[in-house]
């Protein structure tokens, strides 16, 4: 049978797949890569429903997590455009957001209470921003300094091979044809180029006579630097909303009142306002997340 809302091309049918001890009934999908994402969400809590139900390894259990993978690619595609126009192949960056994606299959579960997509995303952002760090500059370097820094190692080469020694400062200068000053400031800038890990083991005593490592020097993570973020994207989407929703957000989540209270306030019942609750910050989390534009 066909799903209502599923494209015709992503033909749904009841069909029987094996766990290894029994028949377990599953959706089949003849491609699940071409669902729409409305369409996937609801298909998704039944593949994880199944899935916590599965043995690992079983047939079934594959079907269910390379099928939930498929379903879910758009988010992937979704999270990778708002890196679009940095220079690095898309590709790639997809193909990293694959491997978030995939993390946070393996850990959602469907008794968190929230959507799929609110969870996976995070793990998607993450492993692209990895990627990022991993492959760019660790700071941020004007590009004439960066074009200069590949002729400057080109030209220590040719003069080390001809000098058979380091070359001077001057020496880079005279050949390259520009000053001293721009050598200088182009050998500083290369040093943006990587950075160090803060696991990255140093020379010399470490805190008790172990292996010192560059986070041993350093002053602790602060927690609240990871909200800033979150902060800065939450505040527009705060100032849309009308004056009643900030004040019942306000005594919920700054004055820490209950529902009940918040009810006696506005003058409505205890349930009425769990739905505003609920409806004020599902429209935060869409917004957060980029998808009030294309509901």
């Amino acid at each position: 049978m066909t799903t209502a809302g599923i494209r015709p091309k992503a033909e749904v049918t009841v069909t029987t797949e094996w766990d290894g001890t029994g028949r377990v009934a599953l959706p089949g999908i003849t491609d699940p890569a071409s669902v729409a994402p409305r369409d996937a969400r609801e298909l998704s809590r039944q593949f994880f429903r199944r899935l916590a139900e599965l043995e690992e390894g079983t047939y079934a259990h594959q079907y269910a997590r390379n099928t939930l993978i498929e379903m879910n690619m758009s988010l992937v595609r979704f999270a990778a455009g708002r890196f679009r126009g940095r220079g690095d192949d898309m590709e790639d960056v997809v193909q990293t957001g694959m491997i978030g994606l995939i993390k946070a299959i393996d850990r959602f579960e469907l008794s968190r209470e929230v959507e799929f997509t609110s969870f996976a995303l995070p793990y998607i952002l993450g492993e692209i921003k990895r990627f990022f760090r991993d492959t760019t500059w660790a700071v941020h370097v004007p590009r004439r300094l960066q074009e200069l820094r590949v002729e400057l190692a080109k030209a220590r080469e040719e003069l080390s091979s001809r000098l058979d020694r380091d070359p001077t400062v001057a020496e880079l200068a005279t050949l390259l044809n520009i000053s001293i000053g721009e050598v200088t400031e182009a050998q500083l800038a290369a040093n943006g180029y990587n950075s160090s890990s803060l696991d990255a083991a140093l020379t010399g005593d470490g805190p008790e006579g172990g292996e010192a490592v560059l986070a041993d020097f350093i002053g602790v993570e602060e927690e609240g630097l990871r909200l800033v973020e979150d902060f800065h994207t939450l505040a527009p989407l705060m100032a849309e909303l009308s004056e009643r929703d900030r004040r019942i957000i306000h005594m919920r989540f700054v004055e820490e009142a209950t529902q009940a209270e918040i009810g006696e306030r506005l003058g409505c019942s205890q349930m009425h306002v769990s739905r505003l609750i609920k409806r004020i910050i599902t429209r935060l989390r869409q917004g957060m997340l980029g998808e009030l534009g294309c509901a």
